[in-house]
């Protein structure tokens, strides 16, 4: 009894697990009364048992064990957090319980299970009872199944997940007891009533018994659909519609939930057959013999029959399937393989996918097949093909066979339209696919076969059926009334797979008897199109509640998909008649105010409104008549009221009724003809827009703009259609550019266009600028055919939109007695796909060719790459390119995996550039070519990383994420092991989940992989895992996401849950439909991008909260309602409402000094010193206290919170608080710097993140506010910063060197000089690394003057780390020393005192390393000087804001002239803020005593001084004073000083002053066009007029200067470049264009060219053109193509000049310029630009030089160096010849009288034809004889014809060959070794692509001329001395060689007395220019070509061993 008094006196909670079992008997009877007292669900007493709970029901006492299970149920049943311990109690329960002998421990073990569903855990509990069936004791395992059958019974299949269920089914009826087998039966008979015949497939290989027994047993069922008759805590409102239904006997009810659809095949299990498939399968599949292709196919029958198959890669296995139904002849294997294909598709479904476009066209061409067993096979085929794709998606390919002459294909197309539109919804046949398909239906009811017919009225009845006549009759208009009924007839017939949802049907539908399942809507889950479904039909959700019936006239209003891009109202009503409409009126509307409507009185008129507006506000909206009342407004004087008060009145009411009332289209038809004639009043036109905008939102606005625009159209008032078009661009900000009707809009602005009124033009071109933010680019390809002019307003237009993005909606269309639905998740999408959807788009699957396809398959990487190149060329020329093309994916597969990574890169490239081209359309290549972009993510090399993840970003922009994350592929990639791979992809889901609304659940299949890389042995992968987390977490819920983790190992599973846990706290929140959130992003905008984030992050809390409080399945009702542990952290208390109201008031407290108090009491030691090496405790107490007097304290709670979630929520209220509270930011900084040190110390990477990026904030807000910090609060923080450089972390590094680098901005540099300093002293070699850098950084920027406490002392301690360990802190010092030695030499030696040998070496090398590199400074060196130095000092020399912006300039040096005042022109270019500063005012001078006698005195060399005080008295020192201030940033100053030079220029007698100054002047105003261009017309606040006033100053100045000749020859080459260049940018700038006065501008520059180019000294102008040319064309600065062209404009012009200024020109000069430009730009280089204009201006001036100065030109080469090895040369030369021979040959024409040439006995054609002929013999074998005789004929005949251009396209060899044989054809005809002679040419022609001049032939005789003249004898001295050397009599050097075959064969030109030797060396040298042309000439040219000049020789070597062989074998 002791022991017993014991027990008695302690706790309850002690009891329950007292060693004694009669205390804990009595222990858990008392827990039972105490359970059942507790009335609050979250007492805290319930948390006491928490860990007692799985005791209560292992109690190994039988006895106490039933009184715990009765606690423990009453436990689960009240407390909240009973759901905490689901997992252990259950397991207990099934363990402990379920093997007892005593009924009752069952039976409550059953119901602690149920109860536990019931509180909304049923997967752990399912998951133990699974568990318990595998367990060994038959009783547990028949208990788990008992008690899931009554789970599901009373949950239903809703709750109780049925899959594992049906899996371990098989199972339990092998066990070998009978008991487990009978309550086995018992259990598949409970799930049959649920899921029907989908449970047949998996049990159909048990015992045949058995399967009859339950056969029985099903039949037996009843065949109403069972019901859920117990319910979940959050489903306690369809447990009190149940009970209100039980009691009142309504068997039908309302509508209610329905039980699951579950598909087969998601209960079987998958089943891998490729590696089954036969290892010949592809052998025999592609023999001869059809016995073995019929093998091959009756293999892969066997395998395909399993129902679900495994996902893999069956590309292979579809193409050979493909293969045999499109060409195999024999039909029967055409009918196996569409069996085999239609089995691969039923087991594949969604996987099947991307197969599906290559196989349709295949069968559809198949179909001309006529015998039943193929088109049966084929049907199937077909049909099962479609169930894993959309119609969408196979639409082209139907479209495509429906023109097809064979009635069978156009038949059996149509009846797969109609089958595949009995499985759609109306949703799935949108009206961009059903147009088109109904149009080719409709044609083919027109068919003369009658089966065709019959197949388009069939598919058209089922189209009726499934989409409402509402949407089918804009299509039927034009059909027959007997055609019309027969399609309503076979609608009528037709029974669709998912039920009729048609308004008609849109009451409930009584279930009817289940046969084989159709799955949901969702096509890849329908088991196959044979089937007929008899299962319910679904009913629309309601979500209004029970009373409510679902309102609309067609389908699309009764179902509730997601798809529906408007809300559907009443749109259409019957119009009414007059009298009607008077009556309606009468009931709302006054007696008097009906009456006075027509009054000739415009008082009672307005009187009459007044009170129709009175009526029309005080009616209620359900009885506001709208098209009664609009028709009374309309009545006589109706929209032609000319009283303008009484139209506004009407007008408003039109609005008001619009805005109020139920208003139609049929009520706005009435009303739109008057407003559109209104748009455009000056008066009325407001409110005329009013109107319009409220019958926009009533009837919505892509309907109401099309009925305005076409009807604005159709007037001819120019102001009324530029109104509309101006209210429909803003109507379309308002509203958004969701379903409007583009093409028609596009049409109607091409009208406006063309309009002769410029505001229509204008307002057109507005509109498209709106259009435009909407559909960007392809917006233009519609309006290419404009013209130029207006083409380039419209680039304008769009330019000044670039980069903005659409606003938000402010407006939406009103739904009137509708239910709120969602917006559709992907509208966007959508939209974007409609908008590409309009554009033309190019069928590329012709050229796609099987060529191209084994050059991308090729073994030769060269191969490879030209046939990615082709395949780049095809994707170029097509812009835009249809779906289909072919094969390709699968090759660019495998391009993919190449093992050549630079075809791998260029692979990437062009599936970029597919996706840009194909558009929203690859989206059905995703599977098949996306997901291998994402295995390139895996590549070991960075570059390809990079561009796989490049290309995968531009398909998702096309593709959205959607087609992504379906399906198992993203998991399997997950899967792999490659840590490159794993941390590329998971770093891109963690960028694109948070931008998704929702995700699909197959995201699920991830997560192990995800927890395995949080696990990962690399870093980088853990840490983008770790990142991941929360954005998995975002979607998938905190719930799934540690049930998913408790299948992990122990120890992981620990791992994972901590992390998770942390991953909750920082979930961000989805983001909203975008009409939701307009507003709202519009009231509030966080300060700053660091505080929206931070925002966010916090958000979840309220978000979820509201969707607590909007969703009614998650809304509580009732005092015993539980909430979800998961869910209820995130649901705020009331307390917490109370706080939220707290913490809307300042965090900060201002105490007038309180900073300078703290700083006194650390300086006397009354507080301690902020010093330590980690934190200790009293130092955080100090800092609380420190803190509690001016810190709120809500704020304090969560900055000293232990909880590091809460240091982030403490952060990112500072964040938010910044701007708006920054005073108090700067009085509390040192404690806030504190604290932030304190986080230093911190582990955990989110919150030091955090930190950093608020340091970045402060220190930039502190930098504007010009704040310093103080030496206490730069001590207290600055070590502690210095710290954390050393951090592993590169991204923490960086952030540090960020924040160091903005202190400079705050703190001095040499201060912060010495806390770096300090920070080389720590152990952290990476610290000491990043320390050495900054210091680097800061002498750089700062000079040496930085270094304390002295340089020497400072640098002798970086020069220490030289000797260090660690390479990077050598290298660190060595670079910081290099820095000091590039600012003060070798000065450097001395300062850092004695190194070893070793380390002055190192030193050394890399200061001799860096000398080379030093000469160009690195942009980032002069950003970071820029940013570090900018803001310190007001007064420092810092780098101007210029500086920053544009980028450095070379210093032009002018050396042709002297100076006394210099500019220094990149200062004043980049002076920007110089116009900020006060001016002094200028000196006014007086110009008359400039002009007095001034006494000069002897001139003498010496300096000139640069003070103005002694300088300003001389007239040439004032000239240069004013000439300064041309150049001044200050227009007024100027404008002034350009006024004083034009009165001197404008004065004859006194513009000689200026005369030494014109470079100086034109410098100065160059100098003010660019400070114009780059900062003036960049200023907005400027006036615009201010600076066309400037210009015309200038303007006016050059053309007055330019007319004074002599002045204008003073400018120089450089100047006038600089000049030349400013003016011609002027006139590009398109700025300009947008004044008012800027053409006028542009025309006088234009002027003012003029006068340049024909005033300026020929020489100068000449060459600063061609400088200016080759400047540009290198692309030196930021030219256009534009900028050349004009260029060369100038050029030409001179050119044009060059006749009259040859004379005094310095041609040397000239010719130097363009030796230069060839050296830069050669032949070859300017042939690849894409414009021939530089090349054709380069011929064009030197032909022109060469024909005014003949052959003296080559004298003018003087002043080119090496001129031998000049192209210029040498192309001159040629030049020259030609000119020669051109002049010679005219001369010698002009001398015949009345030879008779080629010319006059045959035409040239003619001529070619016979040539070609004789040569054609030449080349055959057997004619060669013939040939050879009927040229030596021809030849003789026509002794003048050129046959040249015939022979030079030869080989050297083959005009050998013709040259000996008509030498035999001359000696057999005549006996004598004689042969005709002919002089050459005087020279080879250039080719004809380098000269326009073309040689003509001429004819000179042999002997005597045809007049009988004799020709002299130097003629026939020539041709002794060429018969002497062929013989080889005059065998010397000189005359070694003879001409080649060309000069025996060509027509003698001019005689000239030059030997033949010497000609043939010119020749030769010739050959030697103009050798690069040859090959190139052969290859392209063939030889019957007569108007090429070029030479065949190829290689000069080559010929003189030639000519040596020939000369041999004469001797």
């Amino acid at each position: 009894m002791g022991d017993e008094c014991e027990w008695m006196k302690l706790p309850i909670d002690q009891k329950c697990e007292h060693k004694v079992w009669k205390a804990r008997l009595n222990g858990y009877e008392e827990a039972t009364k105490l359970f059942q007292k507790i009335q609050d669900e979250k007492s805290p007493e319930w948390s006491k048992y928490l860990g007692l709970i799985k005791k209560f029901v292992t109690d190994s006492n039988a006895v106490a064990q039933l009184k715990g299970l009765e606690a423990a149920l009453v436990y689960i049943e009240n407390a909240h957090v009973a759901g905490r311990t689901t997992g252990e109690v259950a397991s207990g329960v099934v363990n402990k319980v379920f093997n007892q002998p005593k009924a009752r421990a069952k039976e409550l073990g059953v119901e602690i299970c149920l109860m536990y569903i019931e509180i909304e855990k049923p997967e752990p509990v399912q998951e133990e009872l699974l568990k318990g069936m595998d367990n060994k004791n038959p009783k547990i395992v028949v208990a788990c199944i008992e008690t899931i059958r009554k789970a599901l019974c009373e949950f239903g299949s809703k709750i109780v997940q049925l899959k594992p269920i049906v899996k371990a089914l098989p199972k339990l009826f092998e066990s070998r007891e009978k008991a487990v087998r009978d309550e086995a039966k018992l259990l598949a008979v409970e799930v049959y009533k649920w899921i029907r015949d989908a449970l047949r497939p998996p049990l159909q290989n048990i015992n045949s018994v058995q399967l009859k027994e339950l056969e029985e047993e099903w039949v037996k069922l009843p065949t109403t659909a069972p019901k859920q008759t117990r319910f979940l805590r959050s489903q306690q409102d369809l447990k009190s519609k149940f009970e209100q239904q039980q009691v009142g006997g309504d068997e039908e009810g309302d509508e209610e939930d329905e039980a699951p659809v579950v598909d087969a095949y998601d209960l079987l299990e998958p089943v891998e057959i490729l590696s089954k498939l036969p290892k010949d399968f592809y052998e025999k599949i592609e023999a001869k013999k059809w016995q073995e292709r019929k093998e091959a196919l009756e293999a892969l029958e066997v395998l395909v029959k399993n129902p679900k198959l495994e996902s893999g890669d069956y590309a292979d296995v579809v193409r050979a399937l493909k293969k045999v139904i499109g060409k195999d002849s024999n039909v029967l294997l055409v009918a196996l393989g569409a069996k085999c294909l239609a089995g691969l598709a039923s087991g594949l479904r969604k996987k099947f996918q991307t197969y599906a476009t290559h196989v349709v066209p295949a069968i559809l061409e198949k179909f001309k097949e006529k015998k039943p067993q193929v088109v049966q096979a084929l049907q199937e085929a077909i049909d099962a093909v479609f169930l894993t794709t959309t119609l969408q998606n196979l639409s082209e390919d139907v479209l495509a066979v429906m023109d097809n002459k064979n009635p069978s294909i156009k038949q059996q197309a149509s009846l797969f339209l109609a089958r595949s539109f009995r499985h759609c919804t109306a949703s799935m046949l949108p009206k961009s696919l059903l147009k088109p398909l109904c149009a080719a239906l409709l044609k083919q009811i027109n068919d003369s076969a009658a089966e065709v017919r019959d197949a388009a009225f069939e598919a058209l009845g089922i189209a009726l059926k499934v989409v409402g006549e509402r949407l089918m009759n804009p299509f039927l208009v034009d059909v027959d009334k007997l055609k019309l009924d027969k399609i309503k007839e076979c609608s009528d017939k037709v029974e669709l797979i998912h039920g009729n949802k048609s308004a008609s049907s849109a009451k409930a539908v009584k279930p009817v008897p289940q046969g084989k399942v159709a799955p949901s809507s969702n096509t890849d889950k329908i088991d196959a199109p044979a089937t007929k479904p008899t299962g319910p039909p679904k009913k629309p959700s309601n979500k209004a509640g029970p009373g409510k019936k679902v309102k609309g006239p067609g389908p699309a209003s009764a179902s509730g998909t997601k798809g529906k891009k408007a809300i559907e109202i009443k749109e259409v009503e019957p119009e009414l008649s007059i009298e009607v409409c008077e009556e309606r009126a009468a009931a709302v509307l006054p007696a008097s105010c009906l009456q006075q409507l027509d009054s000739s009185n415009w008082k009672e008129r307005l009187a009459s409104m007044e009170e129709f507006q009175k009526g029309v506000e005080v009616t209620d909206k359900k009885e506001l008549p709208c098209q009664a009342l609009v028709r009374m407004l309309a009545k006589k004087p109706g929209w032609k009221e000319t009283n303008f008060q009484v139209m506004q009145m009407k007008l408003h009411i039109v609005a008001l009724i619009a805005q109020k009332g139920n208003f139609s289209r049929t009520s706005a038809e009435v009303v739109l003809d008057g407003l559109v004639d209104k748009a455009g009043d000056v008066k009325c036109g407001i409110k005329a827009k009013e109107a319009l905008t409220a019958i926009a939102e009533a009837c919505s606005l892509p309907w109401t703009a099309e009925q305005v625009v076409a009807m604005a159209f159709a007037q001819k008032n120019p102001k009324n259609q530029a109104e509309i078009l101006n209210w429909l661009a803003t109507a379309i900000k308002e509203f958004g550019f969701a379903g409007l009707n583009v093409k028609a809009f596009i049409s109607s602005v091409k009208t406006a266009l063309a309009a002769t009124n410029p505001a229509v033009r204008t307002s057109a071109i507005t509109l498209l600028g709106v259009m435009y933010l909407y559909m960007e680019a392809p917006l233009r390809m519609f309006f290419e055919d404009e013209k130029p002019a207006l083409l380039s307003q419209i680039d304008a237009e769009f330019e000044k939109m670039q980069g903005q993005k659409p606003p938000a909606p402010i407006r939406k269309m009103v739904k009137r007695d509708a239910v709120d639905e969602e917006p559709p998740e992907e509208q966007d999408e959508e939209e974007n796909g409609n908008v590409q959807d309009l554009l033309p788009r190019t069928d590329i699957s012709d050229k796609i060719t099987s060529e191209l396809l084994e050059k991308l398959g090729d073994k030769n990487w060269k191969i490879r790459k030209e046939g990615l190149d082709e395949l780049n060329t095809i994707l170029n020329e097509a812009k835009l390119i249809q779906p289909n093309i072919g094969e390709l994916p699968g090759v660019l597969k495998g391009r993919l995996n190449d093992s050549n990574k630079i075809l791998v890169q260029q692979t990437l490239v062009t599936l970029q550039q597919m996706a840009t081209a194909m558009g929203p359309n690859i989206r059905q290549y995703v599977k098949t070519l996306g997901m291998p972009i994402i295995t390139v993510l895996g590549d070991s090399k960075g570059n390809v990383r990079a561009a796989a993840l490049t290309t995968l970003n531009s398909w998702v922009e096309k593709t959205g994420m959607k087609e992504w994350l379906d399906g198992e592929d993203l998991s399997e990639e997950l899967k792999k092991e490659n840590p490159y791979l794993r941390q590329e992809l998971l770093g891109w889901l963690a960028d694109k989940l948070p931008t998704l609304r929702s995700a699909p659940s197959d995201l699920i299949l991830c997560l192990p992989h995800l927890y395995s890389c949080l696990e990962d042995r690399n870093g980088d992968v853990r840490k983008k895992a770790q990142d991941a987390l929360p954005m998995f977490m975002m979607h998938l819920g905190y719930e799934k996401m540690v049930r998913a983790a408790g299948k992990l190992k122990p120890t992981s599973k620990d791992q994972v849950v901590v992390a998770l846990e942390k991953a909750q706290a920082v979930v961000p929140a989805k983001p909203a439909a975008p009409s939701k959130t307009s507003s709202k992003s519009s009231a509030v905008r966080p300060s700053s991008s660091v505080s929206v984030r931070a925002h966010n992050a916090t958000m979840n809390d309220d978000t979820d909260a509201v969707a607590l409080k909007n969703d009614p399945k998650k809304s509580k009702s009732g005092p015993t309602a539980k909430v979800k542990p998961g869910i209820s952290k995130k649901v705020p208390s009331k307390p917490n409402l109370k706080d939220d109201d707290d913490k809307s008031g300042p965090i900060f407290i201002v105490i007038p000094n309180a900073k300078e108090q703290r700083v006194k009491d650390e300086r006397a030691l009354k507080v301690l010193k902020w010093n330590f090496t980690t934190p200790r405790d009293e130092y955080t107490e100090q800092l609380k206290t420190q803190m509690s007097n001016c810190v709120a304290k809500w704020l304090q709670d969560e900055m000293f919170h232990p909880d590091f979630h809460h240091h982030i929520k403490a952060l990112t209220t500072l964040l938010e608080h910044l701007e708006s509270e920054t005073e108090g930011t700067v009085a509390c900084l040192d404690l806030i710097l504190k604290w932030l040190t304190l986080r230093f110390f911190d582990t955990n990477t989110s919150v030091l993140m955090k930190v950093l990026e608020y340091l970045k904030v402060v220190f930039t807000v502190l930098s504007k506010e010009d704040y310093h910090l103080t030496d206490n609060e730069a001590s207290s923080f600055l070590p502690y910063l210095i710290n954390k450089v050393g951090e592993p972390k590169d991204v923490i590094r960086k952030d540090v060197r960020s924040i160091m680098n903005m202190m400079c901005k705050v703190y001095p540099a040499s201060k912060m000089f010495s806390f770096v300093m300090e920070g080389l002293k720590s152990k952290n070699s990476k610290q000491r690394a990043e320390c050495l850098e900054e210091l680097g950084a800061l002498i750089e920027v700062y000079d040496l003057n930085v270094c304390q406490p002295t340089p020497a002392k400072a640098l002798k301690e970086i020069a220490s780390q030289i000797g260090d360990r660690d390479t990077s802190v050598r290298n660190a010092a060595l670079n910081t020393v290099v820095t000091v030695y590039n600012i003060c030499g070798d000065q450097v030696f001395k300062l850092i005192g004695n190194l070893s040998e070793k380390e002055m070496s190192m030193l050394e090398e890399r200061i001799k390393r860096s000398a080379k590199k030093s000469s160009t400074v690195s942009t980032k060196q002069v950003e970071e000087k820029a940013s570090r130095t900018q803001g310190l000092n007001p007064n420092a020399t810092a780098p101007r804001k210029g500086c920053e912006e544009m980028p450095s300039k070379l210093k032009i040096m002018y050396r042709t002239y002297r100076m006394e005042f210099q500019l220094d022109l990149d200062e004043i270019e980049n002076d920007n803020n110089a116009g900020r500063c006060e001016l002094p005012d200028l000196v006014q001078h007086k110009l008359d005593d400039l002009y007095e006698p001034v006494c000069l005195p002897e001139p003498k060399n010496r300096s000139v001084s640069p003070h103005f005080d002694e300088i300003h008295g001389s007239t040439d020192s004032t000239i240069n004073f004013v000439v300064s201030q041309v150049a001044s940033s200050d227009i007024n100053t100027s404008i002034q000083a350009l006024a004083q030079i034009d009165e001197v220029l404008r004065q004859e007698d006194k513009a000689d002053t200026m005369s030494g100054h014109i470079d100086q002047f034109l410098i100065a105003t160059f100098m003010q066009l660019r400070l114009i261009y780059n900062t003036h017309m960049a200023d907005e606040k400027l006036n615009k007029r201010e600076i066309l006033k400037l210009y015309s100053c200038i303007i006016g100045n050059m053309i007055t200067l330019f007319q004074i000749e002599t002045l204008a020859k003073e400018a120089s080459m450089g100047v006038l470049k600089d000049l030349m260049h400013g003016l011609i940018l002027l006139m590009l700038d398109s700025r300009l264009e947008d004044l008012d006065e800027g053409p006028q501008v542009i025309r006088s520059v234009n002027l003012l060219m003029v006068k340049v180019l024909e005033k300026s000294d020929p020489t100068n102008i000449l060459s600063s053109l061609i400088v200016l040319l080759q400047d540009s064309l290198l692309a030196t600065t930021n030219n256009t193509p534009k900028f050349s062209e004009l260029v060369m404009k100038c050029l030409w012009r001179m050119i044009r000049l060059l006749p009259n200024n040859v004379n005094i020109i310095n041609v040397d000069r000239i010719l130097l310029d363009i030796h230069n430009f060839m050296r830069v730009f050669p032949r070859e280089r300017l042939k690849q630009m894409k414009s021939d204009l530089p090349m054709r201006t380069q011929k064009t001036l030197l032909h022109t030089l060469c024909k005014l100065l003949g052959p003296k030109i080559m004298d003018h080469l003087a002043l080119i160096e090496n001129k031998n090895e000049s192209e210029l040369e040498a192309y001159l030369r040629r030049v020259t010849k030609h000119s020669m021979a051109l002049s010679g040959g005219k001369i010698d024409s002009d001398t015949e009288k009345g030879g008779s040439t080629v010319e006059d006995k045959e035409s040239k054609a003619k001529i070619s034809e016979t040539l070609a002929e004789i040569f054609k013999k030449i080349g055959s074998k057997e004619n060669t004889r013939e040939g050879l005789a009927e040229l030596y004929e021809y030849r003789k005949k026509y002794s003048d014809a050129d046959i040249e251009p015939f022979l030079r396209k030869s080989s050297q060899f083959f005009q050998n060959y013709i040259e000996r044989g008509l030498r035999l054809v001359e000696n057999e005809r005549e006996g004598k070794g004689r042969i005709s002679s002919s002089s050459s040419s005087a020279g080879f022609s250039s080719p004809a692509d380098e000269t326009p001049y073309v040689a003509s032939s001429t004819s000179i005789p042999s002997a005597v001329s045809t007049n009988g003249e004799e020709v002299g004898p130097a003629v026939y001295l020539e041709r002794l001395k060429i018969l002497r050397q062929r013989c080889g009599l005059e065998n010397n050097s000189k005359h070694e060689e003879r001409q080649p075959a060309t000069s025996l064969l060509s027509k003698p030109t001019v005689p000239t007395v030059a030997s033949s030797s010497e000609l043939l060396h010119n020749k030769l040298a010739h050959l030697r220019d103009s050798r690069e042309y040859n090959q190139e000439q052969e290859s392209h040219h063939p030889p019957m070509q007569t108007n090429s000049n070029t030479t065949s020789a190829a290689n000069l070597d080559d010929l003189k061993k030639r000519l040596e062989r020939i000369k041999s074998s004469r001797k």
